[in-house]
């Protein structure tokens, strides 16, 4: 593997993992095994380990046939809201049919960190409530009922729709009007005006912010650390929309915050997602 090199969508690289936003699924602990046949590419993966899941942008039906002969592995569709698969998974790809590249560590707990769930397609009034569920998941926690929520440029309400199923009191921002449906949902209230027109340090504290405003990231940026300096919310879940080119001077900045985090997403787009959690103070 040299650096730059491609395979389908998995960048290669003889250097150590790193962090990196844009990676949807990092594997781990990479190595190449030389196989002279679909049996000996099979006995060299269950030699590693059980499971395993397949990337296979070349050599489509090879790794079929490989796959056929591990163990099978069928993940079924999580109800969110519903913890991360945490058994031992690794990743495989053939890099030619007498080459296989395999890790048996990878950083996502899904298949090519595509996370599958059993959607709401009558509900919510549109299919962003998909990135909230997988970015919840991934951190492994969220809003509980009575939890307060700020959902900000809410409209037209699939946050703020996923957010009051789980029982969490919910007031919307947005300029723009939520769904009715929405909007009549017990536990939401709505308020038709701009997110950043809040002053955090007058508006009474938060369990949850959330925001998936679509405004320039440095906008978002600002906003984002005013209520984390204001002190008045413990969680933040918000949305890095780039519209043109990727700002990834202000991105590096969402990442500097202290106790946050910034990923892509399945689910996003040409945008990423910022988490933070307030740290807990330490008695003695």
């Amino acid at each position: 593997m040299t650096i730059g090199d491609w395979h389908g969508d998995l960048a290669l690289s003889p250097d150590p993992p790193i962090h990196a936003a844009w990676a949807q699924n990092i594997w781990l602990a990479p190595r190449e095994i030389p196989v002279a046949s679909i049996g000996e590419a099979a006995t060299a993966l269950r030699g590693l380990q059980r499971n395993w899941g397949a990337y296979a942008p070349e050599h489509v039906r090879r790794t079929a046939l490989v796959t056929e002969r591990l163990p099978s592995l069928k993940p079924k569709p999580m109800v969110f809201p519903q913890a991360a698969p945490s058994g031992h998974l690794g990743a495989w790809t053939l890099l030619a049919t007498d080459r296989l590249l395999a890790s048996p560590t990878q950083s996502s707990p899904w298949i090519n960190g595509e996370p599958l769930f059993v959607e709401d397609r009558t509900g919510p009034p549109s299919r962003a409530y998909l990135k909230l569920w997988e970015i919840l998941t991934l951190l492994g926690t969220w809003p509980q009922p009575g939890s307060r929520c700020l959902d900000l440029g809410a409209s037209p309400g699939g946050w703020t729709y996923s957010l009051a199923r789980l029982g969490a009191e919910v007031l919307a921002v947005d300029k723009a009007p939520l769904d009715p449906a929405v909007a009549a949902m017990p536990g939401v209230t709505m308020r038709q005006e701009s997110a950043f027109a809040l002053d955090p340090r007058t508006e009474a504290p938060v369990d949850w912010l959330f925001s998936d405003v679509i405004a320039y990231p440095s906008r978002t940026l600002s906003m984002v650390r005013a209520w984390i300096d204001a002190g008045q919310v413990h969680h933040v879940v918000c949305t890095l929309k780039f519209q043109g080119a990727t700002d990834h001077e202000a991105a590096e900045a969402f990442a500097a915050i202290p106790g946050g985090s910034v990923r892509h997403l399945f689910h996003n787009k040409h945008e990423l997602t910022f988490s933070w959690q307030k740290k807990k103070a330490v008695l003695f």
